[in-house]
């Protein structure tokens, strides 16, 4: 195994631009209002429309964008088929308003359809109860805690266009045709369920989504919806489903961060990120901890400010495995967090 990644294209293009990377295919990057500030977005020319592979936040200025990238790098073909990878809103948030605006055809599995679909339609004005118990069994900073009960919880709708019935399903084992080449679907779990990648019969490309990411890790998050799941486990047995598939050569087209090729040794990065998490996790629970004791063996530093909650759902997600696979123990205390302990 070449124990090396390479990225051929070493700046990413400004929003409202396109570049090529492969013959007939465009990579766009748009802006997110988060501390990963961008998503990647792939166009395949398909003659006389394109096919998108994820979308973007809905906003007005991803609208503009969108409308200026119509007129411009997409030289005036129409959208007419969206291929997203998951459900979440910085990949599916403008599939809708293609839907509506430009009749294209949204393109996915049916656990991110269903799962989007729900959630724009499942909008709060404050916290259930059922997710302040999960913060609560978390054991939530309180300061923290108090904050959210009290504040309008982030929300599908307000960054994810309506999606009118009806969608195209793709599952594992199906081949689909886009950009002139056939792809062979194979899905991933763990960041998303039911993620869906795209691995090219006729060249060297792979659309990896969140799935296969470089330099950094998707989040692997455990939430209210599905407080004992264990999306750790789910991530490394696909990891180990995909491996087999990766070859040095192939060009992956990540969600974020740079194009890159290296397949095969970032696909055992991808699973030794979360087996040494464990392993430095099973240590620390030598005493009792609740999740949020567990930021520094989980990411080797302590967490703070934004990134606060999505370290508080992976942390629970670790300690999930850790006792799902009877590695540890959970007792609910009398504040309601649980605490872990190892079983050594």
């Amino acid at each position: 195994m070449t124990r090396t990644i390479r990225y051929p294209f070493a700046e990413a293009p400004e929003a409202g631009a396109a570049l090529t990377v492969a013959p007939g295919v465009l990579w766009i990057r748009l802006p997110l209002p988060m501390a990963l500030d961008h998503v990647n977005i792939f166009a395949f020319d398909d003659g006389d429309s394109w096919t998108i592979v994820d979308t973007g936040f809905l906003s007005k200025r991803g609208i503009a964008l969108w409308q200026d990238l119509l007129a411009g790098p997409l030289g005036g073909k129409p959208v007419s088929r969206v291929i997203v990878t998951h459900h979440h809103p910085d990949h599916i948030g403008m599939a809708g308003w293609f839907q509506t605006t430009q009749s294209a055809e949204l393109v996915t599995t049916r656990t991110s359809w269903l799962t989007a679909r729900m959630l724009v339609l499942d909008e709060q004005a404050r916290p259930t109860e059922e997710t302040l118990k999960f913060y609560r069994r978390a054991g939530m900073d309180r300061a923290v805690y108090e904050k959210r009960a009290e504040d309008r919880p982030f929300n599908f709708a307000d960054m994810v266009a309506p999606l009118p019935l009806g969608y195209a399903r793709i599952q594992e084992g199906d081949v689909i045709r886009f950009g002139g080449r056939d792809w062979d679907v194979r899905i991933g779990n763990g960041h998303a369920p039911e993620h869906a990648t795209f691995w090219s019969r006729d060249d060297n490309l792979v659309l990896g989504g969140d799935q296969l990411l470089p330099s950094i890790s998707p989040n692997l998050g455990v939430y209210p919806t599905e407080p004992d799941a264990d999306p750790v486990g789910e991530w490394l047995a696909s990891c180990a489903a995909l491996s087999p598939f990766a070859t040095p050569d192939q060009l992956v087209l990540p969600g974020h961060k740079l194009p890159f090729v290296g397949l095969p040794f970032r696909m055992q990065q991808l699973a030794d990120n979360h087996i040494g998490a464990l392993e430095r996790l099973i240590a620390h629970l030598d005493t009792p901890r609740t999740a949020h004791d567990c930021f520094l063996p989980v990411f080797k530093r302590e967490i703070t400010g934004g990134e606060y909650g999505l370290a508080l759902v992976e942390a629970v997600a670790h300690l999930n495995h850790l006792y799902l696979s009877g590695q540890a123990t959970r007792h609910l205390r009398d504040d309601g967090a649980y605490v872990f302990q190892n079983v050594h």
